[in-house]
């Protein structure tokens, strides 16, 4: 571990919390040099005006564009407010809770430059969640719009730590108790001399039972997945204006609607309620050129063009939270006529860091490492495994996880290697292949099995709108794979479409791995950025099981 740079911080909560430096991935920062003093918020923002950007439009959404003088103005007045009104000081660590909006984005560059540590946290997380990050993360203050405060202030009644819930107004109207505070500061703030080593942002980590796991990313890392991913693989301009479903509580969010498009004087257009008939109807408004969203929503989004929809103005696609199947993959180029980006990347490591590219694109393949990064397929001992066989995604670069204060670490970090508890396979050609959630490998009568493949081959099937597989407990196999699919309007889920699709899926992979279960459903659990929940669809295999 290199020895950390000089803080910022007057509160030293978050540098004291970072893992022991023996349980630290391998950093490769060659390439990514900052100064030793670096915000990212004023990077961001700020930085973008003295670059001549002020004209600009960097957000959209609520009814308005607003340009980056604007937002600069904007986030300087609430910086103003969270230290002279509030009391912030560098290293509080600052909560906030709002669906996509630019308020959202201007409260989250606000406590950057105030060199706040931000949490971001989901809308539709309830009170006794949003107290275990509280708890986690020590918060004392939280910024919420003022639509959604009954959690929060119902969290902050029964925490030790949060002591002031302030709301804004997440419309455009400007009139809650923050905007009040900012109306009559300065335009100008000085941001906080932060070091590029200091911790901006804790991710917590979605799906979490238990302990919460919060991860901690420097200034430094929300500049490194930008002059690595969004430049290299997006090739982003000031002309780009990106698009998606994602919160911005997730760290793939934050990333792709508003740290790729401020770093480089491109525009994003956000959405509180981001379905794929909104984001449809947003990408013909405004000529988006980038999106990022879910595999379901990209077939979604195909089938909005049958009616007509026009999504010509998008240069590139991009897919993540779920493995891109093939079929989804070659539909997508077939009827736009553009690339569709398949990645892997985790709350662990920031963004993105294995990635397809526009002239580097393979159906059903993840793709290469990002600049910058490295990977390779490992064994339960850390040892590589051959080239085609199945093993533990490991992977290093410039940003690494980093828990805070949690024995968890050591499971995540082994060897200076990020295990991303996912299932790869390399090919021949250095190109990787998600095989599974390293627990969501199906072991069935001895065969490993995995759901994607099975999944991908379902897809392809003309009935089959979507479709989820897991292994079901079985007395005889230990366990079998069991499909819950969703089918096309009008088709019938009985006993004969079970076995047209059980013939369809022998046809097409090794017959072993057909689904011996066909569950037929209406819709598959899913999380907020559409990834399925299939732990929902085992938890009920299991209870089934014992009944």
């Amino acid at each position: 571990m290199t020895p950390l740079g000089p803080t910022g911080h007057v509160d030293g909560f978050a540098r004291a919390n970072l893992p022991p430096a023996a349980e630290w991935p391998d950093l490769l920062l060659d390439g990514f040099d900052y100064p030793e003093w670096l915000n990212a918020g004023y990077e961001l923002c700020d930085a973008l005006v003295a670059a001549g950007h002020g004209d600009r439009v960097a957000l959209i959404g609520n009814g308005r564009a607003r340009t980056y003088k604007e937002l600069t103005d904007w986030s300087n007045r609430i910086a103003h407010a969270l230290v002279e009104d509030y009391g912030v000081e560098p290293g509080h660590r600052i909560l906030i809770r709002s669906q996509n909006n630019p308020a959202m984005v201007a409260c989250w560059l606000a406590a950057t430059k105030a060199g706040a540590v931000v949490v971001n946290t989901m809308p539709m997380l309830r009170a006794g969640e949003l107290e275990g990050i509280v708890d986690k993360a020590e918060v004392k203050l939280a910024l919420c719009d003022t639509r959604i405060l009954d959690d929060l202030i119902a969290c902050a009644k029964n925490s030790r730590y949060l002591k002031q819930v302030i709301g804004f107004d997440g419309t455009a109207n400007h009139d809650a108790e923050l905007d009040c505070a900012a109306l009559s500061k300065p335009v100008r703030f000085d941001a906080v001399r932060t070091g590029r080593d200091d911790v901006a942002l804790l991710g917590f980590t979605s799906g979490t039972t238990g302990e919460p796991k919060a991860t901690m990313h420097f200034h430094r890392d929300l500049l490194i997945i930008a002059d690595g991913y969004a430049r290299e693989v997006l090739g982003v301009t000031p002309d780009d204006i990106f698009v998606g479903s994602p919160p911005l509580a997730f760290t793939f969010g934050l990333g792709g609607l508003a740290i790729f498009p401020l770093r480089f004087g491109a525009a994003a257009a956000l959405l509180e309620q981001a379905s794929p008939a909104n984001m449809v109807e947003l990408i013909e408004r405004h000529r988006a050129t980038i999106s990022f969203t879910a595999p379901t929503a990209y077939r979604a989004m195909m089938a909005a063009m049958e009616e007509g929809a026009d999504l010509s103005s998008l240069r590139l696609a991009v897919s993540a939270g779920e493995t891109l199947p093939a079929p989804v993959f070659e539909e997508w180029c077939r009827r736009t006529g553009k690339p569709i980006l398949d990645g892997i990347g985790s709350t662990e490591m920031l963004h993105i860091f294995i990635t397809n590219r526009v002239d580097d694109c393979v159906p059903g393949a993840t793709g290469r490492p990002v600049a910058g990064y490295e990977a390779r397929i490992v064994d339960d001992a850390m040892q590589p495994v051959a080239r085609g066989e199945i093993g533990r995604l490991a992977v290093r670069g410039p940003t690494g996880c980093r828990y805070l204060a949690d024995s968890r670490q050591r499971a995540y970090v082994r060897d200076g290697w990020n295990l991303t508890g996912d299932s790869f396979v390399e090919d021949e050609d250095g190109r990787f292949h998600f095989a599974a959630r390293s627990d969501d490998m199906i072991v069935s009568a001895g065969y490993n099995i995995a759901g994607p493949e099975v999944e991908a081959a379902l897809l392809a099937h003309p009935q089959v709108r979507e479709c989820a597989v897991i292994g079901a407990p079985d007395a005889a196999r230990g366990q079998i794979v069991e499909a819950h699919v969703v089918l096309v309007e009008d088709a019938v889920g009985d006993a004969l479409m079970t076995r047209l699709l059980q013939d369809h899926v022998k046809a097409v992979i090794a017959p072993y791995k057909y689904p011996r279960s066909i569950r037929f459903v209406a819709a598959l659990p899913k999380t907020a950025t559409g990834k399925i929940q299939r732990f929902r669809l085992r938890e009920a295999a299991a209870d089934r099981e014992k009944n």
